[in-house]
Order: structure tokens, then C-alpha cells, then sequence
């Protein structure tokens, strides 16, 4: 088995196709929300973004959604091994079909993100990392239907498509509020971008956030970030 161990749970990998990465770590760790009662987490994979979420904001209910059957069932076993079991909840159902009678206060997801790009040969991570436009226009009418009124949905992409999604959502009249632009280190370009989108046009705060300050050498912010999760910091 492909355990990744954090200090407060566990993460098995086994049988999904996108292994824990930065990408959904540090949008986990760097989401901002106020006391958020109910969690939707979007393609959970493994489920360590909704196991973050549940540590994170104890007070929480926190329910995921997975497409792939055996990704979902690995997500649903760490749910029910982890101290937070009782608040977390595995959907094995596409976002498109799934419904809910109550809105969320918090919406997460790190989708697919290789939008019309030449698809992997492998059919799971295929699913996992590639994405149409179609599945970005979607997913902004899914979030515009099931997000609070004061709700926030964060999610992180490469610019360029982060930039996409944010423009379809003006068309569900969802406003970008806040942008955080991932740097490997201060000589590179930005390679991801963490946005947060509302119901509100509050103006929008962008921030830069730098993973390295030399090779190898994680940045004070980095390790500050993910004192809480990670072990050895």
C-alpha cells in the first residue's frame, strides 16, 4: 500500500490515479473561510484536501464527490480510519449528477486541468488531469447551484485556465475576490494559481506565494503554511 502520513491522519493512495501533490495541499492549507458549517470537496482523489478540511475547521461537516469507483472507495476507507470520520461523507457520483438539498458554505476542488490537450494513455489518470471547456462551464453551474449565498468556491489551475474558469463564472454572476499565484522560487513565473470566487464583488486581493528560497530549501511561509499537517516541521 502507498500510505502518505500526516500528523493527524493517514492517506492510503492506493488504486488513484492522481497521488497527493503541492497543488492540492497548499490550496487546502491556504483556503480562507469563516467558520464554514458545510464542506463540499470536488474530485477528491485520495480525499486529503476533505481530511484537511475537516482538520481544519473542526465545527464542520465535510462531504466529498469522486467520479472513479475505486478512488472513491480508497477516499471513503481514510474518511472512516481518520478521527474525523463521523464528519466526512464519500459520493462515489459525478459532480453533474450530484445534488443536495442544503447549499454549502465552502466549496474545494483541484480539477483536471489539461483542457483540449492530447489526452493520456492511461485511461484513469486520463480522467484525473484532463479536462474539456465544457467540464469548466459545468462546473461553474454546479457551484452557482449549490454554493450559500455568502459561500466562497476555491480552486486552484495554471493560470491560463484558472483565468477561463473565472470568466464563465461573471456569467453566474460569481466574482473572483481573491487570487494567490504559486511560485517555484522568485526567479519563475507563477505555475499555478489559487482563487477564491463569491457571490459579492468585494475587489480583488492578489498575492504571491513561494514554495522555495533555494534548492531544495523550503521557504519559512512553506513550512509555516503546513506546520500543522506535514511531518518533520
Amino acid at each position: 500500500m502507498s500510505i502518505f502520513k500526516f500528523k493527524k491522519f493517514d492517506v492510503d493512495q492506493t488504486n488513484c490515479a492522481m497521488k497527493i501533490n503541492t497543488d492540492g495541499v497548499l490550496l487546502a492549507a491556504l483556503v480562507q473561510s469563516d467558520k464554514p458549517k458545510r464542506i463540499l470537496d470536488i474530485g477528491t482523489g485520495t480525499g486529503v484536501l476533505a481530511l484537511m478540511m475537516a482538520q481544519r475547521f473542526p465545527n464542520s461537516k465535510v462531504e466529498a464527490v469522486e467520479i472513479d469507483e475505486l478512488a472513491s472507495t480508497t477516499a471513503g476507507r481514510n474518511f472512516k480510519n481518520s478521527v474525523f470520520s463521523d464528519r466526512l461523507l464519500i459520493n462515489n457520483i459525478a459532480i453533474e449528477q450530484f445534488s443536495n438539498a442544503e447549499k454549502f458554505d465552502l466549496i474545494i476542488t483541484n480539477p483536471p486541468f489539461f483542457v483540449n490537450d492530447l489526452k493520456s494513455t492511461e485511461e484513469k489518470k486520463g480522467i484525473a488531469r484532463h479536462a474539456s471547456e465544457q467540464f469548466f462551464v459545468d462546473l461553474v453551474g454546479k457551484v452557482d447551484e449549490i454554493l450559500a449565498k455568502d459561500g466562497h468556491f476555491w480552486f486552484i489551475l495554471p493560470p491560463k485556465q484558472a483565468d477561463f474558469l473565472i470568466e464563465k463564472a461573471k456569467e453566474f454572476q460569481l466574482f473572483v475576490q481573491k487570487i494567490v499565484l504559486l511560485h517555484s522560487d522568485q526567479a519563475k513565473p507563477a505555475f499555478r494559481s489559487i482563487v477564491c470566487i463569491g457571490r459579492i464583488e468585494t475587489g480583488l486581493v492578489k498575492e504571491q506565494f513561494y514554495i522555495y528560497e533555494a534548492e531544495k530549501i523550503y521557504t519559512k511561509a512553506y513550512q509555516e503554511l503546513l506546520k500543522d499537517f506535514f511531518l518533520g516541521y
